[in-house]
């Protein structure tokens, strides 16, 4: 279970965010919470709706959507790839849904949704006292997983920097209740200290990078600018690469949460066939339901002609 002293060790007091400017965030917030009271099909239904919402009004992200979805899925249709954007949108909303349930459910209510497949791939990869890096995309069911995870086992999780800093600061305490230490994003050393104490340690090197720790190596078949973490956390710590896969079930019932073996004779010497050997875990969990990708992100930054200059 999470070491909750140290966690809140670094708690900002919340009367620090009481003024006007931080009212909407308050407000957001409480409609979370009575969100996360809802029956769990009403949650998937209101979720839907909240995505079909955000499809009409965020622009220029359904328009980035849509570009990588023509990218990495050429054999659609033009019906299946509209189907396909309509269902992200939706587990988009979703997500934010299983947001409240995982931060304010209770441990009862979120076991009876999970089933978890794997998991001694994790018990095994930590008996020789070398940290795991648990190697996940961006799947909008990030969130919930992960929570749903450390009901069976402990692991480090990050989180990242936000405009809002009291929305910041309910991330940080939220997954601080479930994560046995907390990494702000970008971190690196924290990382690493983790690993060497023999951790597991949730990482996501999927979205594109453009500084110098990354390569452009294909995604899908195409150029896409790849974070070279994972082969750098393994090298200078020894760790495992476990991939970590947390779906939604397609009947409504909960998450299958999806642990695979550790990548084998990782990492090779080769930094761009790493880097294409991690793509590739990614190309297959996405495979697996393409829909719950994060696709409203510029996966292929960089590469010229992918997105136009509004995006």
């Amino acid at each position: 279970m999470p070491n909750s002293a140290d966690n809140e060790s670094t708690n900002t007091p919340l009367t620090r965010f009481l003024g006007p400017r931080y009212w909407p965030v308050w407000l957001g917030v409480g409609c979370m919470w009575l969100a996360g009271q809802l029956p769990y099909r009403l949650q998937l239904a209101v979720g839907r709706v909240i995505g079909r919402v955000a499809q009409r009004v965020i622009k220029k992200r359904r328009r980035i959507a849509a570009r990588n979805i023509d990218l990495c899925f050429p054999d659609y249709s033009a019906a299946q790839k509209q189907t396909l954007l309509k269902r992200h949108f939706e587990s988009i909303g979703i997500g934010l849904m299983e947001m409240s349930l995982g931060w304010w459910a209770s441990p009862a209510r979120i076991a009876k949704l999970t089933a978890i497949e794997g998991l001694e791939h994790l018990q095994r990869a930590q008996r020789d006292g070398h940290g795991v890096v648990l190697l996940a995309g961006h799947f909008t069911t990030i969130e919930i997983g992960g929570i749903l995870l450390t009901r069976q086992i402990d692991i480090d999780a990050m989180y990242r920097k936000f405009e809002n800093p009291l929305f910041e600061e309910i991330m940080r305490r939220q997954r601080s209740r479930w994560a046995r230490t907390v990494i702000k994003r970008g971190d690196f050393r924290q990382m690493l200290r983790s690993l060497r104490k023999g951790h597991i340690v949730l990482y996501m090197p999927d979205q594109a990078y453009v500084r110098q720790n990354a390569v452009s190596v294909p995604f899908f078949g195409h150029p896409a600018p790849t974070n070279t973490g994972t082969e750098r956390l393994t090298r200078a710590t020894g760790a495992r690469v476990v991939p970590f896969l947390p779906m939604r079930k397609y009947d409504g019932s909960g998450y299958q949460l999806k642990i695979f073996p550790p990548l084998e004779d990782f990492p090779g010497p080769d930094k761009e066939a790493n880097a294409t050997r991690v793509n590739q875990v990614f190309e297959e969990h996405i495979k697996a339901a393409p829909e719950q990708y994060l696709w409203i992100h510029r996966r292929f930054k960089g590469a010229a002609g992918v997105y136009t200059d509004e995006e």
